[in-house]
């Protein structure tokens, strides 16, 4: 009877956890309340499972890949792999010639499928390379294993091994604990293969050398690095993940990663991964397709095998081994590679079992309906568990564009757990702006409204244009504003009307957007100073061209060129948004807006922001009521540094002028003059 009671109690206290917190913050909610309350339930039964009902944490049950796949020991080497559907495995590679030997023959050590090869300290050696030769019933083949540390591809036959990695000497790490600093996070999002000028593959060490000093000077305080998983087809953007425990070794050596993560940490630069768990490549022979004969053996059977779209496979939440080996995977990268966090890719794909795909969520209705994949629901929220518990001050977002509510909510209120989930409203609201709307239609109020169009109790990285809006068949926001004109007029003195407006226009979009932030902003590699063209990986239709997988640094360098006027003002509009302590927790005050003068004006703190999105109106002596005092003009986008016309004279104070109705409100009236397309940014003394 006592222990009933105690169970009731406890039950009652989980519904009312519930209904303070995430159905409290949104009344909307309410009739979802019971399917809430499931869901984190699920989560509670799951967590007591795994952990043997508290006897172990999430992090000691997450620790698969310091027991699976090949490892030194004092004893010499231990290889271990799950793969239940084998029936014979042996290790292959330099070693033994590429042939199966009894001496390297697996023995299956448990009903669950585990296999284990003991050898001795001399049988491998520091870069051999290596694969699994599996036999199962009606077939057999060539495997990498699945919890493969190092990876990499013969230049000349393209095909891909695992490689022994036991190096003398293990890193050092010179900064060994590292806090980031999230208010507010300012993400530069990169990718270290086409972060070069060249036209080549870029390297670990040469985006230390000379990617991560521009980060660093430009005021981002933490970077986004996609790619990093190993994945067979460079032209996947790394979306199409083989081998998940492996640092791509195009790249470099796991050390040189090390290196950029140690050297970013001293620096003060947070660095997250673009994590892949929503789904993976197809591959046999490289990656997981068909390890040992059960093609489902980490994938869902059936329709809901491979993913519709992205001509991949979708992994089974809901096999307790499948959770092992990804939870493992968040672990290994926080714990080997001092990752700061992640950023979850396709988390839309995961929720639904039609991944979103042609879905138009117009009601909350469409979020509790049933057709969620409850176990990959289970899986994000206890992913976000173990990451904050192994690293509490860990970093995770959310790439979810259905607008799931609670995503960024703690899992105590019913949530999932993420720190923050992408604003992917405000880029699709930009590129419809610029594609549909005449500059003399941009009205503020709409502008307001979509960046701050976010749900109460979740932050947010807000955003106007991320690697997605980059790539090939798509087009940049400078692109779209400016088009073909780039090539003939960017350079000072020569330019037209069009460059004029593009580059004006460019800037006020990412003032107006980092501005109205209420957790982070995010900016993709080269579009703080308006990077030409699109992304195009080397494939066969380009001619293998390492061409538009790069980065033109030498156009922001040359200063005859107009694109350091878009760096040089990203860089110090992030230098004024940090003068607002506590910006994220600063209220976003409207002061004003009028949509037939296209004028927008709010406070953060004691930071002013006033736009003027009017193409042709200036407006002389433009009145604002705001808190009575003097302002300094901290950043004006028509400033000459920048580009503009430089009509204000910066170098003034203004006064607040006196008016007897407002007195009680401590509020007076600030005057401004408001050039046509311009933005301005005054601090209240």
């Amino acid at each position: 009877m006592v222990k009933k009671a105690k169970e009731n109690a406890a039950k009652k206290k989980t519904s009312a956890a519930l209904h303070m917190g995430l159905v409290k913050n949104d009344s909307y909610l309410k009739p979802y309340e019971d399917a809430i309350r499931g869901r984190y339930e699920y989560a509670l039964w799951k967590i007591n499972q795994l952990t043997e009902q508290g006897k172990r944490t999430l992090s000691d049950v997450a620790n698969g890949y310091q027991y699976y796949g090949l490892h030194r020991t004092s004893r010499g080497w231990v290889f271990r792999e799950w793969a239940p559907n084998a029936k014979e495995i042996y290790l292959i590679g330099d070693f033994n010639d590429w042939q199966r030997i009894e001496r390297y023959r697996a023995t299956r050590i448990s009903d669950n499928g585990d296999w284990e090869l003991k050898l001795s300290s001399k049988a491998l050696k520091h870069g051999d390379l290596f694969k699994m030769y599996v036999v199962w019933d009606g077939g057999e083949g060539e495997r990498i294993p699945a919890w493969a540390t190092r990876v990499v591809q013969d230049e000349k036959t393209k095909i891909f091994s695992a490689q022994v990695w036991n190096p003398e000497t293990l890193y050092t790490w010179k900064k060994a604990k590292f806090i980031p600093h999230k208010d507010p996070l300012f993400i530069y999002e990169c990718h270290v293969g086409m972060g070069q000028d060249a036209e080549k593959v870029g390297t670990y060490r040469e985006f230390k050398e000379q990617v991560l000093p521009r980060v660093i000077k430009d005021g981002y305080n933490c970077i986004q690095i996609m790619a990093i998983q190993e994945h067979p087809y460079y032209g996947s953007f790394g979306y199409h993940v083989s081998s998940f425990f492996a640092p791509s070794s195009r790249f470099g050596t796991p050390e040189e990663l090390k290196e950029l993560i140690d050297e970013a940490h001293s620096h003060g630069i947070a660095v997250i991964m673009d994590l892949v768990h929503s789904h993976a490549v197809k591959n046999e022979v490289e990656g997981l397709g068909n390890l040992a004969g059960d093609p489902n053996q980490y994938f869902y059977p059936g329709e809901r095998h491979e993913h519709p779209a992205w001509d991949s496979l979708c992994f089974d939440y809901g096999k307790d081994n499948v959770v092992h080996f990804l939870l493992s995977n968040c672990k290994y990268w926080l714990d080997e590679f001092h990752f700061d966090g992640f950023r979850f890719d396709g988390v839309t794909s995961m929720l639904y079992y039609s991944h979103g795909l042609g879905e138009a969520f117009t009601n909350y209705g469409d979020y509790f309906n049933g057709l969620q994949d409850g176990n990959a629901i289970c899986y994000l929220t206890l992913a976000n568990k173990l990451i904050h518990q192994v690293n509490k001050h860990a970093i995770t977002i959310a790439e979810e564009v259905s607008g799931m509510p609670g995503l960024a909510a703690r899992f105590e209120d019913g949530g999932y757990g993420f720190d923050y989930r992408m604003a992917m409203n405000i880029p699709d609201f930009w590129i419809k702006t610029i594609k549909e709307l005449k500059d003399e239609n941009w009205k503020p109020s709409s502008i307001f409204w979509e960046v701050k169009n976010r749900r109460s109790d979740e932050k947010t990285i807000s955003y106007c244009e991320s690697h997605d809006q980059a790539l090939v068949g798509d087009k940049t926001i400078i692109f779209r504003l400016i088009d073909a004109d780039m090539y003939w007029h960017f350079k000072k003195g020569d330019e037209n009307e069009a460059v004029r407006r593009g580059i004006a226009l460019h800037k006020m979009i990412r003032l107006v957007t980092a501005g109205t932030m209420n957790g982070g902003y995010l900016n993709f590699m080269g579009n703080e100073f308006g990077h030409p063209e699109w992304i195009d990986f080397p494939r066969e239709g380009n001619g293998w061209s390492h061409k538009y997988a790069r980065r033109q640094w030498n156009l922001v360098d040359n200063q005859e060129l107009d694109y350091h006027y878009l760096g040089d003002f990203d860089r110090d509009m992030l230098k004024v948004l940090k003068t607002e302590k506590r910006f994220n927790l600063s209220e976003v005050l409207e002061i004003w807006h009028h949509d037939g003068d296209q004028i927008l004006a709010f406070m953060r703190g004691d930071l002013l922001f006033v736009f003027n999105f009017s193409p042709v109106n200036s407006f002389t002596d433009y009145g604002l009521l705001v808190p009575t005092g003097s302002y300094d003009v901290v950043l004006d986008s028509d400033a000459k540094v920048y580009g503009g016309n430089g009509f204000n004279d910066d170098s003034i104070v203004h006064l607040t002028n006196y008016d007897p109705v407002y007195v009680n409100e401590h509020k007076e009236w600030l005057k401004l003059y408001l050039p046509a397309r311009v933005a301005l940014v005054l601090k209240k003394n």
